[in-house]
């Protein structure tokens, strides 16, 4: 953790707890599609202009990407859930992302996720 820490500080964002910490990873997660990270073929999302034709059985798709992701790289989570949720644009795909922080004592930690045209995913936690 004194890495990620020494990182931010010199990024000019200070500090980040575990919670911060666990959601910029699921960012750069959701942001990576699948095949892009070569020492991590699993690492990433399906690709989601290759899902939006497949609407509205292409969101329970990416949905499942996302959480599949997230189990199998974020170890600090566990108990992932990935719901849409109904949103007012009808261009842009709304998820709600929960989990349970690994560590003993941990607060569940709820981000919520917004995937624009372009597949560029928004998170905030």
């Amino acid at each position: 953790m004194g890495g990620r820490a020494l990182l931010s500080r010199l990024a000019g964002g200070g500090p980040m707890d575990e919670a911060q910490s666990i959601v910029a990873h699921v960012r750069a997660m959701l942001n990576t599609r699948l095949g892009e990270a070569p020492c991590a073929p699993s690492l990433g999302v399906a690709d989601f202009s290759d899902l939006v034709h497949a609407f509205p059985a292409g969101a329970q798709q990416l949905a499942a990407s996302m959480r599949a992701t997230i189990l199998q790289h974020e170890p600090r989570l566990r108990a992932v859930t990935v719901r849409q949720v109904p949103g007012e644009d009808p261009l842009v795909l709304r998820f709600e992302i929960n989990g349970q922080p690994a560590a003993a004592g941990g607060r569940p930690i709820r981000m919520s996720t917004t995937v624009r045209a372009g597949g560029r995913v928004d998170v905030a936690g």
